[in-house]
């Protein structure tokens, strides 16, 4: 009957000890946490205010009207100096499995002046090309170099060499 009773207060001993020792890791790790939040909040507010500041100058610079809109269905120069067209977001399934979808957003750079037509149709070989990817072909950095390599090869056929690269700006697969 002792050795029971001698047990039970070891057994609650031992809980009662755990519970402590959790409680206080807690504490720990939220006073912890506490810190280094504010640590970094003043970094956080002053890369906020140099954001709008650097905003609300480029918005003076552009004469207060803001950045003109792309007209639909044709793609948006960025750059048009540069020769830069940056393409609609693609966004499809995939050919297996077929429940996870990829957006893509691409920029193309070209030799020389711009064309939308071609910036156009390479747009649509790319959204008709990502359909027949499957998630294995994609999986890991070497998949994702494969991808962009296949694009690049697309892309260059179908431009005939007038667009010199393809840059991946978002890249997303859900």
């Amino acid at each position: 009957m002792e050795q029971a009773e001698g047990t039970e207060k070891k057994k609650k001993s031992a809980t009662v000890m755990l519970i402590a020792a959790i409680a206080v890791l807690t504490l720990v790790g939220g006073g912890g946490g506490w810190v280094i939040g504010s640590m970094l909040a003043p970094k956080i507010q002053a890369v906020e205010e140099a954001n709008k500041a650097a905003e609300a100058e480029k918005a003076a610079k552009a004469g207060g009207h803001g950045e003109s809109k792309p007209e639909e269905g044709l793609p948006h120069v960025a750059t048009e100096a540069n020769g830069i067209v940056q393409l609609e977001p693609i966004t499809t399934n995939l050919a297996y499995p077929s429940e996870n979808w990829i957006r893509l957003e691409v920029a193309l750079m070209f030799n020389g002046a711009t064309d939308v037509k071609i910036a156009e149709d390479v747009h649509q070989d790319i959204l008709a090309y990502l359909r027949t990817v499957s998630l294995q072909q994609i999986e890991g950095p070497r998949g994702f170099q494969y991808l962009k390599d296949d694009i690049q090869e697309r892309v260059d056929l179908r431009s005939e060499g007038r667009v010199s690269k393809v840059m991946f700006r978002t890249f997303v697969i859900e």
